[in-house]
This record gives structure tokens, C-alpha cells and sequence, in this order.
């Protein structure tokens, strides 16, 4: 995996969208795309999605977000 990917921008999904039942379909694709996103309500970020896969590689660098 490149630098470049590792520090791309995350990107910005509206709350809106999964209200409108396109939740799925959002994660779905990060996940496939194994990108990370924030989550926004009212133009400010209020939660971060991240897949599984990328959670492991976290933790497996000793980073833990549990403990935050």
C-alpha cells in the first residue's frame, strides 16, 4: 500500500444520506474502496467510518481506539 493512499483525504458523507436508507450502500463502499469517511450532520463531522479491515491494520500498529 502506497503513502499517498494511506494519506488521502477522508471523505465527507451528509447524515442525510444514510436517513434516507443509503446506508448500505455507503459502507459498502468504503469498505470496498477500503477508505475511511466522516460522517456529517449540519456541515460538522459528528462520527468516522472506517471497514474492519483497516480497524485490524490499526491495531495491529498498536493503535487502539479503544482506549480513547
Amino acid at each position: 500500500m502506497s503513502d499517498s493512499k494511506n494519506k488521502s483525504l477522508m471523505e465527507h458523507l451528509n447524515i442525510g444520506e444514510f436517513n434516507r436508507g443509503q446506508s448500505s450502500k455507503l459502507i459498502r463502499n468504503l469498505v470496498e474502496e477500503d477508505k475511511a469517511a466522516f460522517i456529517q450532520k449540519n456541515g460538522k463531522p459528528i462520527a468516522v467510518v472506517i471497514s474492519y479491515e483497516r480497524y485490524q491494520r490499526m491495531f495491529e500498529k498498536g493503535i487502539d481506539i479503544s482506549e480513547f
